[in-house]
């Protein structure tokens, strides 16, 4: 498994989690990602971040944080003020460019589960 994503979990709209991708592929050498699919909807961009850049979906700006750990060779992804319409499965990826398309991505996490209820 070449990324692995944890953290998820059910949360009462408001509240916070941070996920985790760990990775066993060296991230300095990627863009890292984050999308999310929510039941019924087609796979969204949420963040990525590289070494010159960082980028965030219009619907999560200001709340979630995208960040990384080179040493841990980890990224997160830190998501306060959680609303319900955030509720789906949260992917990390890797990629080779800076890019919000799922498609520039070629590496991907088996997805953790965020439930926020209102």
């Amino acid at each position: 498994v070449q990324l692995q994503a944890s953290g998820g979990g059910s949360v009462q709209d408001g509240e916070s989690l941070r996920l985790s991708c760990t990775a066993s592929v060296r991230i300095t050498n990627y863009v890292m990602g984050w999308f999310r699919q929510a039941p019924g909807k087609e796979r969204e961009f949420v963040a990525y971040i590289g070494w010159s850049s960082e980028k965030y979906a219009d619907s999560v700006r200001d709340r979630f944080t995208i960040s990384r750990d080179v040493a841990k060779n980890a990224v997160y992804l830190r998501m306060n003020s959680l609303k319900a319409e955030d509720t789906a499965v949260y992917y990390c990826a890797a990629g080779r460019r800076y890019s919000s398309g799922s498609s520039s991505y070629d590496l991907w996490g088996q997805g953790t589960e965020v439930t926020v209820s209102s």
